[in-house]
Formats: structure tokens, C-alpha cells, sequence
């Protein structure tokens, strides 16, 4: 009944249209037969590589997939924080900027933005000088030390800089580190080979092909656990250089409007 449906349904169509439609469809099929095939072809040839590796190989892969696991898991998890933190700050900035003065923390935005801590930790150094005064009344009390509220800002600042560069050292370390380990996988497979032809006695592929395979093998995975991790270390620590800086300016911000109101 379908197929009666169908053909129903194209034999109202012209004939050049009916064959734009039967090239569509056999192009679609043909691209899944393809991709299906050389993944398929890729996972046996993987497959049949792993079988023929040996013990020290296979230590080297085990211990380069430890690192890309760690790795993926750090990357993932600073993305997520870079976005909050780029959320939760602009937030925060825009509700500051739009009170022109100095506030109570919890007044301006109940969040976990870095610019948050910073400025509640200069807004307890001023309270603990001038007390519950507000600003713009008569006779505001006088600031004591502008510089002693600069300083806990810039040491805030400098704790949240600290939070977000948690895991960096091990980034930085996969990159660095994981093409040295794919190396060492590389010069033994390559005296396996070599071991190979001497057993076999001549020089065939068949000898050497298995240690071959093994050295590209441990190469590729070096270049795999490395590459992604420089990337994404350089582009982490960009971030965070741009962080450091909005806190020093907004430490620097909120030092003027404190001075502007108490002096």
C-alpha cells in the first residue's frame, strides 16, 4: 500500500522532477554508505592496531588517555566558570555603575561575581573606619586610609585571580608533557620494528609493521592529549589576564567614588 502511495504521488510529478528526486535521494543514501563504511573501516584498522600493540604501548595509550580524560574535564569546567564569571560580572557592573555611589554589597546584586567579593571586601574595610555613616549628609565622617580600602580590594582581587587559575598548572603540563610520552612510545615501537626484522632475518614489511604502526599510533595520541590542551590553556589564560585587569580597574573605580563621598 505504501509503495502504490508513492508512486501515485510521483506520477504527478514532471519527469524532470521526479528524477531530481531520485538523484537527491540516491546522493543522501550514497553519503551515508560512505561515512558508515570509512568509519567502519577506521575502527577495524584501530581495532586491529590496538590487538598487535604490546605491553608498553598499551601503558603509554593508558596513561595519555589519563591525561586527555583530566584534561577535558578541567576544560569543560573553565568554560563553564569563564561564562558565569562573564555573566554574573557585567550584571554586577551594570547594577554598580547604575547606583553612582557607595552601597551596601547586598543592595547591588546577590551574586557570585568576582567584582562582588571585591567590592565587599573595600566596603568592609570602610565600614570598619567610618562606621554605619552615610554619605551626603552634613558633616560625613573623614576616611582615614583611601589606601587601606585599596589594599583589601587588591587582595580580594588577587584571591579571585588565584580561583581562577586552579587547574592551569595541569593544562599546561598536558601540553608540554604528553608529546614527550607519545615520543617514548614512538622510539620503542620503532625498536620493536627493528627487533622484528632482526628475528625475522629479512627485510620485510611484515616484520616491521607491527612496531611501525605502534610508534604512529602513540605519536597520534601524544599530538591528540597535546594539542587541545595548548589551545585551550592559552585562551584560559587570556581570560584571565583579562579578569585581573577589569578587577584592578574596578578597584581603582571604587577607591574614587569612596573618596569622592567620605573626603
Amino acid at each position: 500500500m505504501q509503495q502504490r502511495a508513492i508512486s501515485l504521488d510521483l506520477s504527478l510529478l514532471p519527469l524532470s522532477s521526479c528524477a531530481t528526486v531520485f538523484k537527491k535521494r540516491n546522493f543522501f543514501l550514497l553519503r551515508e554508505i560512505v561515512i558508515y563504511l570509512f568509519t567502519a573501516f577506521l575502527l577495524i584498522d584501530l581495532g586491529n592496531i590496538l590487538q598487535e600493540t604490546g605491553m608498553v604501548a598499551r601503558g603509554v595509550l593508558a596513561l595519555l588517555l589519563l591525561f586527555s580524560v583530566i584534561s577535558w574535564g578541567l576544560i569543560l569546567q573553565k568554560l563553564g566558570l569563564f561564562g558565569r564569571i562573564r555573566r554574573q560580572s557585567d550584571q554586577f557592573l551594570r547594577i554598580f555603575r547604575a547606583t553612582r555611589g557607595v552601597a551596601n554589597p547586598q543592595a547591588l546584586a546577590a551574586s557570585g561575581s568576582p567584582f562582588a567579593s571585591v567590592y565587599a571586601a573595600g566596603y568592609r574595610e570602610l565600614q570598619s573606619q567610618v562606621g554605619n555613616a552615610t554619605p551626603g549628609t552634613q558633616q560625613p565622617p573623614r576616611l582615614k586610609s583611601l589606601q587601606a580600602v585599596t589594599v583589601n580590594m587588591q587582595l580580594a582581587s588577587s584571591e579571585e585571580v588565584r580561583r581562577a587559575e586552579k587547574g592551569m598548572s595541569w593544562l599546561a603540563t598536558t601540553g608540554s608533557v604528553s608529546p614527550f610520552i607519545g615520543l617514548f612510545g614512538t622510539v620503542w615501537g620503532i625498536i620493536d620494528a627493528f627487533s622484528g626484522l632482526g628475528s625475522a632475518g629479512s627485510a620485510s614489511l611484515r616484520a616491521v609493521a607491527p612496531g611501525i604502526s605502534e610508534a604512529l599510533l602513540t605519536t597520534a595520541a601524544g599530538l591528540f592529549v597535546a594539542i587541545p590542551a595548548v589551545i585551550f590553556y592559552n585562551q584560559f589564560l587570556q581570560n584571565i589576564r583579562i579578569l585581573a585587569q577589569r578587577l584592578d580597574t574596578f578597584s581603582l573605580e571604587v577607591a574614587a567614588q569612596i573618596e569622592k563621598a567620605f573626603n
